[in-house]
């Protein structure tokens, strides 16, 4: 078995949380089916894929937002963001991860607001895979591999969690990364694991 030497975490539901969601662009693309625009099924996606602000996709999308319209909304992120938490799990995981010297990263599908907030709870990481700014969604391989090189460490070498099968176990064992899927319901596969700290344990015996 090789020894891990780095270990990759998704932001949202894995390491953080959002204590009052307020949905501000979903608030925005509403306002644009008022208007009459049609949703489209890869709205989420472009969202995520794009750096960004509220106001920049509102044109993208064609919505017509009067400007204290914007700020309310925008009043409503900035709430959200203030209210984004980490869990305490992820905190001594890391902490502890770190201590005995591994590399950790953060790869997550997000809009361009986000990162801020998780580069404010958890910073000085190696990595910080954020789809707004690589181009690319989870679970394409581009968003890993661009993770991957900044880690400057062998696929083979590096274990990944999250809260998503399809993206946070399924595409990194796709590349020879070791997936993990977070089930903090302890429902499930006894392979999943229920927290952080379980998982730290385990990386920390597999070195």
């Amino acid at each position: 078995m090789s020894h891990v030497q780095a270990v990759i975490f998704d932001a949202f539901g894995t390491i953080i949380r959002i204590e009052n969601a307020r949905h501000p662009f979903r608030q925005l693309l509403k306002l644009g089916i008022a208007q009459g625009r049609r949703p489209r099924s890869d709205d989420a996606s472009a969202l995520m894929s794009h750096p960004w602000s509220l106001a920049q996709a509102a044109d993208h999308f064609g919505i017509d937002v009067p400007p204290t319209e914007l700020a309310r909304i925008e009043s409503e992120l900035d709430a959200e963001l203030a209210g984004v938490q980490p869990f305490t799990d992820a905190l001594s995981c890391i902490e502890a991860l770190q201590a005995r010297g591994l590399k950790v990263a953060v790869c997550s599908n997000l809009a361009r607001p986000y990162g801020a907030a998780v580069k404010r709870i958890f910073p000085g990481l190696e990595s910080y895979g954020f789809s707004y700014e690589i181009g690319t969604l989870k679970p394409d391989r581009r968003i890993y591999d661009a993770v991957l090189t900044e880690l400057a460490v062998d696929a083979c070498k590096v274990w990944m969690i999250g809260d998503s099968q399809r993206c946070d176990r399924d595409g990194p064992i796709a590349l020879g990364v070791k997936g993990h899927y977070l089930n903090r319901t302890r429902e499930g596969s006894p392979s999943d694991f229920h927290d952080l700290m379980a998982f730290k344990d385990a990386v920390l015996s597999s070195e």
